[in-house]
């Protein structure tokens, strides 16, 4: 039998596309554009499996229309909030994800954001490359210090823990919300809030790590927004449709929220460019796992899920 074929939707890092072309007949676009509804539709024909990431979407319109070659989807994400889990699931097609290997580069950035936005970042890089930097006062960008400030995390998984050992670093007192409470030697000493609205009421900063679900779309609105301290700094590097962004930006203007850094918006590519009046915003075009190590690691993941599957095994992360 000759090799299997797959679908490679988007730019990989090259030693990901030479571990696939070397064990897999690759179809490609070197353009890196996402993949529409009608191209995943039309290359279900044409495949045995597809690497496809969180820009393709897999809506339960689409999946009823794929055609029955098509045997997996291993996706080079670990959110599947683009994928419509029940109807792939009804029509057999295997769905994995990339867990375990994105953790560290996401809270990362999560921790450069949270720097960044606290210490007034985009409004002294503008200060400086502007060249308006003529005179030094010490009320000049007065931030908000990490050292001694509550932390609040939403959402403890492999993101939200990696976040936390970082934050500790900075010696910030760590409490959390999760669907359930971690062990005692994972907390590592963080306090666990059962109820959400508990854990709004003592963070001097908020990190959200939680996936995007029925349940959490929204999560951060208008009411939840006014729950925390004064000044509070926001960071998202999760999905942007875990916040009510009209609100955000109306706390933001009021002053209630101090500042915010955002990985994630509801509208991607694009983001909200409402957000760009704001110099206490710290924004970043969803880029919270682009380290070379990291992307080689998702890439070498989604191909150990397809060659297990194609082995006739369990692939290690089907969800």
């Amino acid at each position: 039998m000759g090799k299997p074929v797959i679908w490679i939707t988007r730019q990989l890092s090259e030693a990901a596309l030479d571990r696939a072309r070397r064990d897999y007949e690759v179809i490609w676009n070197p353009a890196d554009k996402p993949g529409s509804a009608e191209d995943i539709i039309a290359m279900s024909a044409r495949v045995d499996g597809m690497i496809p990431c969180h820009s393709e979407h897999f809506s339960a319109d689409v999946v009823a229309r794929l055609d029955p070659r098509l045997k997996i989807i291993a996706n080079h994400s670990v959110g599947v909030d683009h994928c419509d889990l029940p109807s792939l699931k009804a029509r057999g097609i295997v769905v994995t994800n990339t867990p375990g290997v994105l953790s560290d580069a996401t809270a990362e950035l999560a921790l450069m954001l949270m720097l960044g936005a606290a210490r007034h970042a985009v409004a002294g890089d503008q200060l400086v490359r502007s060249g308006q930097w003529q005179s030094w006062s010490p009320a000049m960008l007065v931030g908000k210090q990490l050292s001694g400030a509550r932390l609040g995390i939403i959402g403890m998984g492999g993101v939200g823990r990696a976040f936390a050992r970082k934050a500790r670093g900075l010696d910030m007192e760590i409490h959390y919300h999760n669907r359930r409470r971690l062990d005692p030697e994972a907390e590592v000493g963080a306090t666990y809030h059962a109820e959400l609205d508990d854990l709004l009421a003592v963070s001097d900063f908020l990190s959200l790590h939680c996936p995007a679900t029925s349940e959490t779309v929204g999560l951060m609105n208008a009411a939840r927004l006014a729950r925390l301290p004064k000044g509070c700094v926001i960071v998202n590097t999760a999905r942007g449709n875990l916040v009510d962004e009209a609100a955000l930006l109306d706390a933001l203007t009021s002053g209630h929220v101090g500042a915010a850094g955002l990985d994630c918006f509801v509208t991607e590519p694009g983001g909200n460019p409402a957000f760009a009046a704001h110099d206490n915003v710290m924004m970043m075009p969803h880029v919270g796992s682009a380290t070379v190590a990291t992307r080689d690691a998702m890439g070498f993941k989604a191909l150990d899920n397809l060659d297990h599957f194609f082995r006739g095994e369990t692939p290690p992360d089907q969800l």
